[in-house]
């Protein structure tokens, strides 16, 4: 399975923010920077995490956006599913294809899919940033100048 660039680059965002402290504020600009990816492809790529409730996101001078769950609770094969257009394997009907009546190559595409999905559910957003000292020092991330809002006094 081959995944999107789509897909590569929403991992790759969540890879990212899981990297900072807990709270701290990111921008697509400096997400796009660090990955050396197009500003226009991540915003794309960060509105629908935002959408999906993946990532927040803060408007304004002190604004950004921030992992919206512990990435314990992400689980890689559902952030696939949310994030891939075309799960199937095949488009069949692209032209159309002579077999479609008798074909069983769709059915074992979409046994290997779903066990592909559910490989990926064993893991976590957590598992695929445990070694974040090594993500941070090849991205050369500073993370000192990354912004974790301060908690108000109540």
């Amino acid at each position: 399975m081959k995944l999107t660039t789509y897909t590569d680059y929403g991992l790759r965002t969540l890879m990212f923010m899981a990297c900072l402290s807990p709270g701290a504020r990111s921008s697509v600009v400096e997400i796009s920077n660090y990955y050396d990816i197009s500003r226009n492809h991540m915003v794309k790529v960060v509105v629908q995490l935002v959408s999906l409730g993946y990532l927040s996101s803060v408007r304004g001078k002190n604004g950004g956006i921030t992992l919206a769950r512990l990435p314990r609770d992400i689980r890689i094969g559902q952030v696939i599913r949310d994030l891939e257009s075309n799960l199937n394997g095949v488009d069949c009907g692209s032209p159309g294809c002579k077999l479609v009546p008798v074909c069983r190559l769709t059915n074992a595409l979409k046994v290997g899919m779903e066990a592909f999905l559910a490989a990926m559910d064993e893991f976590t957003l957590s598992d695929l940033v445990n070694n974040a000292d090594q993500i941070i020092a090849i991205l050369q991330i500073d993370v000192d100048a990354i912004p974790v809002p301060i908690k108000k006094a109540d």
